[in-house]
């Protein structure tokens, strides 16, 4: 280790100049920036870091180095031939890190857990390329450097030998075949021929026999090391998942561990963490392997197994919480039979003085909870509280609420009626009554006691009274009714803002597909034409309804000239583009182009996958386009908005950005939409520009040739046009029309009247 600290290697510039420890390791975290950015990077950038992390470099970058190897020998998003480049490269480097002398815990640490990663893929590829045998030996040797430093090493470092154990025997062991074999990254036995000239599928099995018996002694041994025995159960769980040859010996020493040994010793808090660890750990472990295998034949022993460590706890760390015995056991039973025939809930009655609506129906007397404001509550919220609390209630309590708010109710009323009736005088009857008194008059005499005032004072009084104001008529009851009341009407919406509404709307109209589900991996058959939009809630009916928004919503709404009732020109402000239908405002869309923009940008995020919803599309823009040209015809009208060729042609343009030799989508595309034009299939020429796309451009002519009769002659003069202008295209073009348009060649050749090529017959729906 001295002598590693020691060493002055560094890494050197291009120009010979060195460089310093810091910026070397800012380049290094840049270079990892890079790869974590884009995954494409890892194989050169990986093979360009070996010289430098190596075992003569310094502590930091020997560190650094480790790490790297590591995390990219562990990353998920490389395939299976990448990581086999990888691993053939690195594997010298990482022999020389774990082979240095007194070398660093956290470079060995790294150092085993990137051999862990690498041991599958190496053992792979030895598989598939016997003759590489110095990558085999170089993992033999790293193998064995790693059980030779496993006992000895520091605890981090023995945490990483225990999972690359698992790691050798999860290849060295048979599998179950249930794994799921994605990438290849499912490597056991079962893939080594019995003949293989390097690897011995026996003495490969015997040695992961070896491994996992060492692994076990942890638990055979009741070490009291917690974090090698929970890194321990913690990989084991999957050994016994994927290789059912370990599951007995596996269960055998996991139930006879005993992960409450620590308990026996003095309890201290750190003694207490240790021990409901392990004792969580184990339990855990046993509990998911009943859920997945509840049909195993240990399952019994397993049961036993996880009662007797749940006992044994709760006696150990549940005593403090326990209740004292009962002293009087009559009393204890006469108290509980007492408890037990109480009502659950009870309706606290009101008190004096007026009450609240709210105070009505509140069923508690709690001030805490009284004084809570609900109102602060959001309304979804208070909306979920109130279903689900709804739901969880018994019928016995909510039939005691009703009762109580009826009781409250009534008594309410009582008290009110009583009230009223109090407020009245009394009747006097008249048979009885006094001679002289009436009903009306007023029985109760109260004596004047004041002095009485002498004429002077009446005088002064009426002198400073103030001015007597002449008394107004009564106001006319029918001036003081409420007439009606009209709300005024909304502000006019100008064009422009009606436009941007639209457009936000559009925009809304996509947000479900990122959360609906596909239809399923069985495709259903298609119904036509006629199929309902929202059959189902899924992805294809939501973009079904979204293409039929665009196209049939605002059909005759969109046309100009004086049929259909549509929106004129004169009326909208707006001339008519070259395709004869209004966009409205000058810089804006309509809604029907607005979701078809939306909708064009939709496929093109992801074209190849998204064919189908493309094909959907223009078949629904092509039926409007036939509806509109009857309307019109039927009507003698100009005709409406077509919007097929000029869609089709910008979908064309846009594969044609992204297109390669293998894209046979483009014929599939080309072969289902329900009308070809000599445009459109005259965009096929712009791949005859690359000598890699040639042969793709004029087979999906022939598809066209041989399987759509209607459009044969359209294709066949796109193939004329191809052998005309791109020389690299001749060969391949002339055989198509020896066999399809003979003479053509010839005639060219010649030069003579029939050099020109034949026009074609035009626009032809394919049936």
């Amino acid at each position: 280790m001295a002598a590693d600290s020691t060493n002055t290697t560094t890494g050197s510039s291009p120009d010979g100049n060195p460089l310093a420890l810091a910026e070397q390791l800012e380049q290094l975290n840049a270079a990892r920036k890079v790869v974590l950015q884009d995954s494409t990077y890892y194989d050169r950038i990986v093979k360009g870091v070996l010289p430098i992390i190596g075992p003569r470099a310094l502590l930091p970058l020997r560190r650094w180095g480790a790490e790297f190897l590591a995390e990219s020998l562990a990353t998920p998003v490389l395939t299976m031939r990448e990581k086999e480049n990888i691993t053939v490269a690195v594997l010298d480097t990482l022999r020389g890190l774990l082979d240095g002398a007194a070398e660093d815990a956290i470079v060995l640490k790294a150092s085993v857990a990137a051999a862990a990663s690498a041991y599958p893929v190496a053992l792979r590829w030895i598989i598939n390329n016997s003759y590489h045998k110095e990558s085999w030996e170089q993992m033999s040797a790293i193998k064995s450097r790693i059980l030779q430093i496993w006992d000895g090493a520091p605890a981090p470092v023995r945490l990483s030998c225990v999972k690359f154990a698992q790691r050798v025997v999860l290849a060295q062991t048979a599998s179950n075949g249930m794994e799921q074999k994605t990438n290849g990254l499912d490597i056991s036995l079962n893939m080594i021929p019995a003949n293989h000239p390097l690897l011995d599928p026996r003495q490969l099995e015997a040695e992961a026999t070896g491994l996992l018996d060492r692994m076990l002694s942890v638990l055979q041994d009741n070490s009291s090391d917690a974090l090698l025995v929970n890194a321990t159960l913690n990989c084991l769980s999957i050994l016994i998942r994927t290789r059912p040859n370990t599951t007995n010996r596996i269960l055998n020493a996991v139930l006879n561990f005993n992960p409450l040994k620590l308990a026996n010793s003095p309890m201290t808090s750190k003694t207490r963490v240790l021990v409901k660890s392990l004792e969580k750990t184990t339990r855990m472990l046993l509990t998911h392997l009943l859920r997945r295998d509840p049909n195993n034949p240990m399952a019994g022993r397993i049961h036993q197994y996880i009662e007797r460590m749940m006992r044994l706890r709760a006696e150990m760390f549940d005593e403090a919480s326990r209740k004292r015995a009962l002293v009087d056991q009559a009393a204890g039973d006469a108290k509980r039979q007492k408890m037990e025939g109480a009502p659950q809930f009870t309706v606290p009655p009101l008190g004096p003085g007026p009450h609240s609506l709210a105070g009505v129906f509140t069923l508690t007397n709690n001030p805490g909870l009284q004084a809570f404001d609900a109102t602060q509550l959001p309304a979804n919220l208070a909306a979920k509280i109130s279903v689900k609390t709804l739901m969880t209630l018994d019928q016995q309590t909510l039939d005691l609420a009703v009762a109580g708010i009826r009781d409250r109710l009534t008594s309410i009323y009582a008290a009110g009626a009583a009230a009223a009736a109090a407020a009245q005088p009394a009747v006097i009857n008249a048979a009885t009554a006094p001679l002289g008194v009436d009903e009306d008059d007023d029985d109760d005499y109260e004596p004047d006691l004041t002095p009485a005032e002498d004429t002077e004072q009446i005088l002064n009084k009426l002198d400073n009274a103030p001015p007597e104001e002449p008394t107004e008529p009564a106001a006319d009851a029918a001036a003081l009714a409420l007439g009606s009341f009209n709300l005024p009407p909304p502000p006019t919406l100008d064009p422009e803002a009606a436009a941007k509404l639209s457009q936000a709307a559009a925009s809304r109209v996509f947000g479900p597909l990122s959360v609906l589900k596909e239809s399923g991996a069985l495709r259903k058959p298609r119904a036509g034409i006629n199929r309902l939009a929202a059959s189902s809630y899924d992805r294809d009916s939501w973009l079904t309804f979204i293409t039929r928004l665009a196209t049939r919503s605002a059909a005759g709404l969109e046309d100009v000239g004086g049929g259909g009732g549509g929106i004129k020109t004169e009326d909208a402000g707006v001339a008519p583009d070259h395709n004869n239908h209004n966009r409205g405002p000058p810089g804006m869309l309509s809604l029907g182009d607005t979701i078809r923009e939306l909708l064009y940008t939709y496929i093109l995020e992801d074209w190849r996958r998204r064919i189908e919803i493309a094909v959907a599309w223009l078949c629904e823009e092509w039926y409007n386009d036939q509806l509109t040209k009857r309307a019109s015809t039927s009507l003698g009208a100009e005709s409406g908005a077509l919007h097929y060729e000029r869609w089709t042609l910008r979908l064309v343009d846009g594969f044609l950005s992204y297109i390669t030799a293998q894209d046979k989508v483009l014929t599939r595309f080309l072969a289902e939409i329900p009308e070809l034009s000599r445009a459109v299939l005259g965009r096929l020429k712009v791949l005859c520009e690359d000598p890699t796309t040639v042969q793709l451009a004029l087979t999906t002519l022939l598809y066209l040739v041989m399987m759509r009769p209607p459009v044969r002659e359209i294709a066949l003069d796109t193939v004329a046009e191809i052998w005309t202008e791109f020389e690299d295209a001749r060969p391949l073009a002339a055989k198509y029309l020896v066999k399809w348009r003979p003479g053509f060649i010839e005639s060219q050749t010649r030069g003579g009247p029939g050099s020109d090529v034949a026009p074609g017959n035009g626009m032809a729906i394919a049936t």
